[in-house]
């Protein structure tokens, strides 16, 4: 299943890009990447996935080939799920699975419980399922009026973006995301970047640059849909060292704990081999778990 086609939806900014595998005619899931990665991020792993599934990888608003917003328009995780449902209505997606890996399983999480009736099955990639910090509040409040100071300073920033060579671009690359594999950083450049005269330079939106996504907040309630979570087991290496390096392990083991104790069979955690780009760098440790997990008959009702 190496080969796919090329999307484009219309959104009233302009457009999201995305890319497809499989037949349409298959059950949809659609694939969220993580922040300032792009769709590539699944080109390894979706085809080592089950055949008979409509696969379809997005690229968030400023990331990828995807149209950025307007200029005074920031970018906040609730307009990232709103993202989520544009697009599902442009395919006429009824209800579908969602996979999703680091800030793509925040964004996953959150429509999931925001439309719970839409969501077949839940996978996320290394990203937890609740935010666990307890000063959630304080750390919200300190996003919103850092994601606001940067946007207006990148306004007012007459700076041209920054043009250089691809050997370079992928020197940087790997040197900001030691996580990331030679061969998996090169999938997300050729997707992340555009060629002008004299090298190349990023597509990715600039306002974004400043934040990661744990600065982000997480959602509240809980997912109706079947639900899995992989996390890597090295943990300095995953999700704990790149994202979330205050996180609280044995907190995260407590979340978990509940969610077991509140689902029950419908949810699953298992911990993988590799670090926080495992789905990349070794696709294969868990492309089985993912397709167990998919190919399942179990199913939750759209009403509960």
């Amino acid at each position: 299943m190496g080969l796919f086609s090329k999307l484009k939806l219309d959104v009233p900014w302009g457009h999201i890009a995305a890319k497809a595998w499989g037949s349409q005619q298959g059950p949809p899931v659609l694939c969220l990447h993580g922040w300032l990665d792009n769709a590539n991020s699944f080109d390894r792993l979706i085809p080592l996935l089950p055949k008979d599934f409509h696969y379809v990888a997005v690229d968030f608003g400023g990331h990828g080939l995807s149209s950025h917003y307007g200029p005074g328009l920031p970018y906040y995780q609730q307009n990232f799920v709103s993202e989520v449902r544009r697009v599902a209505a442009a395919l006429k997606w009824d209800r579908f699975s969602l996979m999703g890996h680091s800030f793509g399983g925040l964004v996953g999480g959150m429509f999931s419980c925001v439309f719970p009736e839409m969501v077949d099955k839940l996978i996320l990639l290394e990203a937890a399922p609740f935010a666990v910090d307890s000063n959630e509040m304080e750390n919200l409040l300190t996003y919103k009026r850092r994601a606001i100071e940067h946007t207006l300073l990148v306004e007012a920033s007459k700076k041209p973006s920054s043009v250089v060579s691809w050997e370079e671009m992928l020197q940087r690359f790997l040197q900001n995301n030691s996580h990331v594999s030679e061969e998996s950083g090169e999938l997300l450049l050729q997707r992340g970047t555009t060629p002008v005269a004299g090298g190349l330079v990023l597509n990715r939106d600039r306002r974004m640059s400043w934040v990661s996504a744990a600065g982000l907040p997480s959602h509240p309630g809980l997912p109706a849909c079947l639900f899995l979570v992989l996390f890597s087991s090295r943990a300095s290496h995953g999700y704990y060292n790149v994202r979330r390096e205050n996180a609280d392990r044995e907190h995260l083991r407590f979340v978990l704990a509940m969610l077991k104790s509140v689902l029950k069979e419908r949810f699953q955690f298992v911990e993988v081999p590799g670090n926080h780009y495992v789905h990349m760098n070794q696709p294969q440790h868990v492309a089985g778990v993912i397709s167990a997990f998919l190919q399942s008959k179990d199913r939750v009702p759209a009403q509960l």
